[in-house]
């Protein structure tokens, strides 16, 4: 780390999730020292430009801060081989974006001395700079070992979002009630917006926008009132 807490922030994975939250460091004022490359080089040139586009060794080896942002099947091998290949350092802090997994995934990359930190935002990511704005007022859920969880807290804050703290045995329900949320929610608008175009309303999609939007408000303030009027636990 320099001495003025900035880190040098490698990336790999350039899909939705990684140039984003690369953008939204850089913001907070850490260097970006490379990222992966990726299938839409123009997408993520406009988010990061002239970022060096390098292989995930050399990312690994020029950072202080590597973020993984790669699919959940992709994430074990890639750790366990970087850690083959003697990228990982001592001292280097190395963080996921996983919904399903804490800390542990990461170690490899902790037995060689990394700092392992898993931080998920709860946005659904575009990969475009719309999402640097969903950031601000997001939640992140961060996992972490108790004496760097408030590194992991404070980068989720540098990124924009409020950190929650879930517990390394508690990621699997997390990453279910994640995954329950967004595609329940996708399914019913897709299944809504085919039955009203049958219907023969045009632009579905607009017609039901803030429909869609006030239920969901409304369902989200019944359950922070039904959480409110629970009686406290025993002690």
């Amino acid at each position: 780390m320099n001495r003025d807490g900035r880190l040098g922030v490698g990336i790999v994975g350039a899909g939705r999730v990684g140039p984003v939250l690369g953008a939204a460091l850089a913001g907070a004022g850490h260097a970006l020292v490379g990222i992966t490359s990726g299938s839409d080089r123009e997408r993520v040139e406009a988010i990061l430009p002239d970022v060096p586009v390098l292989d995930a060794p050399e990312v690994v080896r020029r950072s202080e801060l590597v973020v993984l942002a790669v699919p959940t099947a992709e994430l074990p091998g890639l750790v366990r081989g970087l850690a083959e290949t003697g990228a990982w350092q001592p001292g280097q802090l190395v963080l996921h974006t996983d919904p399903a997994s804490g800390a542990g995934i990461l170690s490899d990359a902790a037995a060689r001395g990394a700092i392992p930190l898993a931080i998920h935002p709860a946005i659904a990511f575009t990969g475009t700079s719309m999402d640097l704005r969903q950031l601000h007022g997001a939640f992140a859920a961060v996992t972490a070992p108790g004496p760097v969880l408030p590194i992991a807290q404070a980068l989720a804050v540098e990124m924009g979002c409020e950190p929650v703290v879930i517990a390394e045995e508690d990621r699997a329900a997390y990453a279910e009630g994640i995954a329950t949320a967004t595609t329940f929610s996708r399914e019913i608008v897709r299944q809504s917006t085919g039955l009203l175009s049958r219907a023969g309303v045009p632009e579905p999609g607009l017609y039901l926008s803030s429909l869609v939007h006030s239920t969901i408000d409304h369902a989200l303030a019944g359950s922070r009132a039904a959480r409110d009027a629970e009686p406290p636990s025993e002690p």
